[in-house]
């Protein structure tokens, strides 16, 4: 009998590592791209990173108890979750924050949270489960579904804000696992043909975002007004070489990079550990995707396999588009990058969610398998799969 090592137990343990591996990243590049501003404008260069921490272990709350409690359970607080959610969401267009004409944060005492960063996670929820139906009972899904409709209402109310980046994200990710499950046709087509037409609408009607596309084409037509921030960006990451300033020895935190602790976080990062550190960034983001398709192959229910592939296409996907946007391949857009980012509502978002795709790795351990569990007739390969017209296909 023929004995396998692994450098891994299970799926969890590389997770966690990988993690704790960016938190720590991501800690770090919060203080070295927020002392600056934290001196000149709150008289403390330890302002930013402090409640970095709070939240930090707030998080670490969240972690735990979504990853102690059963996936499943979730279910049944559903409707209560998504009534809380509403009035979370239309509070703050009446008693919300209002930042550079955005009002997107609730006042919370001393804090403030953003409840669209949440409504990310609950969207994943609602979709995963009507998913899970339709693979269950061995059918397509389809873009007309109440489950959708409420997602795409959360998503009104956020872009009220306003906040297209987060209504994207919102909308953007449930119906995306819509197409990976494996939408008819005619609907991916029609969904593809409004979908255009709602993001030039969108544009439209506010017409910075419209100037934001144009100048990523050629940020340096408008160096200095719409494109200030591409360009800044674009000479931080460039300023780094190969290995960087060090910590803490990058310039471009000193009033040169706005938001260097928030969206362009990574941009501030590649200047102090240089393409070397950015690659190793990269890497960590990989194996996480790797791991993360692991644990969604190897669920012991279609509910489980849903929402662990939600989770997966949430973080990377926002990882992505942070990413570009930090290298000047997207517009500018309010998308944190997960785990480095500074942002407190996200990084609770992200390290909860983080807890629920870990519950789901456990209940699979805990189940005794080493391979994925039967697949229902539409995932299956074949004849038969063929005719549920199913595109579901993860990593094993």
């Amino acid at each position: 009998m023929r004995i396998r090592k692994t450098l891994w137990n299970n799926d969890a343990e590389p997770i966690v590592v990988i993690m704790i591996i960016l938190l720590v990243l991501g800690s770090l590049n919060v203080f070295s791209s927020s002392f600056v501003l934290a001196t000149t404008d709150y008289d403390n260069p330890y302002y930013f990173l402090q409640r970095h921490c709070i939240m930090l272990f707030v998080g670490l709350l969240g972690f735990i108890v979504c990853r102690k409690l059963d996936y499943h359970n979730w279910r049944p607080f559903m409707p209560g979750i998504i009534v809380l959610m509403f009035i979370a969401l239309v509070a703050v267009l009446v008693i919300g924050v209002e930042i550079n004409g955005a009002k997107r944060w609730l006042p919370l005492g001393p804090a403030s949270f953003q409840p669209a960063e949440f409504a990310k996670l609950v969207s994943i929820m609602l979709i995963s489960a009507y998913l899970a139906a339709c693979v269950k009972r061995g059918r397509k899904p389809s873009l007309f579904n109440k489950q959708l409709g409420i997602i795409f209402m959360m998503a009104v109310v956020t872009e009220l804000e306003p906040d297209m980046g987060t209504a994207c994200i919102i909308f953007g990710v449930p119906v995306l696992m819509l197409i990976t499950v494996g939408l008819p046709r005619w609907e991916l087509m029609a969904g593809a043909a409004v979908g255009v037409g709602g993001v030039i609408g969108l544009v439209a009607l506010q017409p910075y975002r419209l100037e934001r596309i144009k100048v990523m084409f050629d940020p340096w037509a408008d160096a200095q007004g719409v494109g200030y921030q591409t360009v800044q960006s674009l000479s931080t990451i460039g300023s780094g070489g190969l290995l960087g300033m060090g910590l803490g020895g990058g310039v471009s935190k000193y009033e040169y990079l706005p938001e260097a602790h928030t969206d362009f976080a990574f941009a501030i990062f590649c200047q102090e550990h240089g393409y070397i550190g950015a690659f190793f960034v990269f890497l960590m983001f990989a194996l996480l995707l790797l791991y993360c398709a692991r644990v969604a192959n190897r669920a012991t229910d279609e509910f489980g396999q849903m929402l662990a592939m939600g989770v997966m296409l949430l973080i990377m996907g926002q990882a992505i588009a942070n990413i570009a946007m930090v290298g000047g391949m997207f517009a500018v857009v309010g998308v944190p990058l997960p785990f480095i980012s500074y942002g407190g509502s996200s990084l609770i978002v992200t390290m909860s969610a983080m807890g629920i795709l870990l519950n789901i790795c456990d209940h699979s351990l805990k189940s005794g398998q080493e391979q994925p569990p039967p697949r229902p007739a539409a995932l299956q390969p074949g004849r038969e799969a063929a005719s549920q017209g199913s595109h579901l296909h993860l990593v094993k």
